[in-house]
């Protein structure tokens, strides 16, 4: 049985240190720019932070994997042809790309550095990935979070790469890499940008009966009773008033995270090649709780023992977790 590689994320050179002592075996970072699908305030690397957690991570026997997973707008490629000079220059491990441009500058420049396809490139056919791996020498597709494990095992089958699907965290469900609805209101593109809801147009208005209400841009998309726990204020998960239902209604997704513990056993069947954990903007504890939870649980499997599963929802997106897509396609 293949054992997979478990990569995991950090929002900051102390959560990049917080996952290589829980175990991990990669950690996926970014810089403090908008080649980042994380471009948060107080979030990411600077060169030099960069340069010394890829180090602690060679150190500690663990790799770093740089996201250049947005798209540059016309003619402003410049910005990330830098980041990918930087990476190189560091000793990045792998670069994750979204953008074809970026894609084939890697490919031209620095042919012995790994491309890793982004799940932002929303690649899922074995003719889509078939071509990044032809034209670009891409070595491994991040999975979108759509796919069956069935579906998952018959694209491993048919791909000249290896693929990497996410286990724990964020399950968004709009086309990943194609999602606008934050533009709508914010005029800030998350694929270009980088952020999703950027801070600055996030606001809270309390009211007298104990109410919270969330805008983004503007428009009010959640308001939240005096006993329950706010959320950020994502539009795909807010809560709206609409004539089909009374009271306030998911009309796109409801806030829930995917938890695939108890997959993880036919997702090595399947042959997939490395599990990725969601989290750049959370804490250090959600780092190594979730971390050592998935590393004992992968290197029990692995050893034909049965694994012991934390109880990690209280870590999730509203206290609610779900296998997602990977047992059904009506798992709504």
């Amino acid at each position: 049985m293949r054992k997979p590689e478990l990569i995991c994320p950090a929002g900051t050179p102390a959560a990049l240190r917080s996952a290589v002592d829980a175990g991990a075996d990669a950690v996926y970072c970014g810089y403090q720019n908008a080649t980042n699908a994380r471009n948060f305030t107080g979030l990411n690397f600077t060169p030099a932070e960069m340069e010394q957690s890829i180090a602690y991570a060679h150190d500690h026997g663990a790799k770093v994997l740089i996201t250049l997973n947005t798209f540059p707008p016309s003619g402003k490629v410049a910005l990330w042809k830098q980041a990918v000079d930087l990476s190189a220059q560091l000793g990045a491990d792998a670069c994750i790309v979204a953008d074809i441009s970026v894609a084939d500058y890697i490919c031209r420049m620095y042919p012995d550095l790994r491309i890793h396809l982004s799940v932002q490139a929303a690649a899922s056919s074995p003719e889509a990935i078939d071509f990044y791996v032809r034209e670009f020498g891409v070595k491994r597709v991040v999975l979108p979070r759509i796919m069956t494990v069935s579906e998952i095992g018959g694209l491993v089958a048919e791909i000249p790469c290896e693929v990497e699907t996410f286990i724990f965290g964020n399950h968004g469900l709009m086309v990943e890499g194609r999602c606008s609805l934050s533009c709508y209101v914010t005029g800030q593109s998350t694929n270009m940008d980088g952020a999703c809801s950027p801070a600055a147009n996030v606001s809270y208005q309390s009211a007298p009966d104990g109410t919270l209400s969330t805008r983004l841009g503007g428009y009010t998309i959640d308001r939240f009773g005096a006993n329950e726990t706010a959320g950020y204020p994502t539009i795909c998960k807010g809560r709206y008033l609409t004539d089909s239902r009374e009271g306030g209604y998911y009309a796109f997704e409801e806030p829930v995270s995917l938890n695939a513990a108890t997959v993880l056993p036919e997702l090595i069947a399947a042959g997939v090649h490395a599990f990725k954990i969601e989290g750049r903007q959370r804490s250090r504890a959600y780092v190594k709780k979730v971390v050592s939870t998935f590393r004992s649980a992968v290197d029990a499997i692995v050893a034909g023992k049965e694994p012991v599963l934390a109880d990690l929802v209280a870590l999730t997106e509203g206290q609610k977790q779900t296998e997602g897509a990977l047992k059904t396609k009506t798992w709504r």
